[in-house]
């Protein structure tokens, strides 16, 4: 087996380790399965019975990077990313092999930039993080939005969802992930302010007016590594934050024969340029679900040479993000994506 066919899924039998497995399977590449639990690997779905396992901690980078050997690229799906990302990214580059995740969290994506950035290009593969809903979907669409250019004056992303089922890793990384975020203000990362400015926001179909408060995920980050924007603020409707926030909010069921929640999001981005203000929208089902076309795009393009980029890059910086965009709607029916002029930012 060619080891650009085989991807080290870590946290594979996680709620969206599975859905990675089940799309890198769709997509014609051979999955490994891999995370910390023995017990949890040997109980996976029968559909992923035959699959190879390995059972790794992150606590032993030796150990780590054998496990990733014979691979081409590993996802990492395994929350607190604050406690995988870099143990992980290290072990991949180490083997030669391109690394993603799906992280929402900042500083997690602002240390993979950091620090590893240089070995990568060094070892000529790529680390693209928060390749996913949080993050990527927001990246790709602002960078699109741009159409080939690298300069905002202000950049508004918005994100909606009609409710938030909560997995027990999005709990558990809330609870870890207590640095402050950061947002764009005069062309520099900068502290979002306390208390969070608030508003209504204007959603299309199937959300509508929402009011909104600024809370920035790692699409923040990952904007500022490759376009040079002004303003950068990102909102999530409050709706979808009191879901969060609640301890009796159950986790996502599933509706549907993909296991996909009957959850509902948008993810609306108003970029502006001098005078010109263009809106560009992706709407779908299931954030969690989502995240796997999104990540596993990201792997068969690196694995097929199709980036733009070694190194520690963002999504739009490593790929072309109009034609993943386009990709993703028309391949994998995982978005539905509009654009067209703003009279008014926001």
């Amino acid at each position: 087996m060619n080891a650009t066919d085989r991807v080290l899924v870590y946290g594979a039998t996680g709620h969206t380790g599975r859905f990675v497995v089940d799309e890198l399977l769709r997509r014609d590449l051979v999955p490994v399965l891999a995370g910390r639990s023995a017990e949890r690997l040997a109980a996976v779905p029968p559909r992923h019975a035959a699959l190879e396992r390995r059972v790794v901690g992150i606590e032993e980078p030796d150990v780590l990077r054998r496990a990733v050997a014979g691979t081409g690229a590993v996802v990492n799906c395994a929350g607190p990313f604050l406690d995988t990302a870099l143990p992980l990214a290290h072990a991949a580059v180490g083997a030669g092999a391109h690394y993603l995740d799906v992280t929402a969290e900042q500083p997690v994506v602002a240390a993979l930039y950091r620090e590893l950035d240089a070995p990568a290009r060094a070892a000529g593969v790529a680390v693209v993080p928060a390749m996913a809903f949080y993050g990527g979907l927001a990246d790709l669409l602002v960078t699109a939005a741009l159409g080939g250019g690298s300069r905002a004056d202000e950049v508004e992303v918005a994100i909606g969802l009609d409710r938030w089922w909560p997995t027990a890793g999005t709990r558990a990384t809330g609870t870890r992930n207590t640095a402050t975020r950061q947002v764009i203000r005069g062309g520099a990362l900068t502290a979002l302010e306390s208390p969070a400015p608030s508003r209504t926001w204007s959603y299309p179909s199937p959300l509508g007016d929402q009011p909104v408060v600024q809370l920035p995920f790692s699409e923040v980050i990952t904007i500022d590594r490759h376009l040079d924007v002004g303003e950068l603020r990102s909102y999530l409707n409050t709706a979808a934050l009191d879901d969060l926030r609640d301890a009796a909010t159950p986790a996502p069921a599933s509706t549907d024969e993909h296991g996909r929640s009957a959850q509902r999001f948008v993810v609306d981005v108003v970029v502006r340029r001098g005078g010109d203000a263009l809106r560009m929208t992706a709407t779908g089902r299931d954030i969690y679900a989502v995240s796997a076309p999104i990540v596993v795009e990201g792997a068969v393009r690196l694995l097929g040479g199709r980036h733009r980029t070694v190194g520690a890059a963002a999504p739009g910086e490593a790929f072309d993000a109009a034609d993943v965009l386009a990709t993703l709607e028309r391949d994998a029916g995982a978005v539905a994506v509009r654009s067209g002029a703003a009279r008014v930012l926001g």
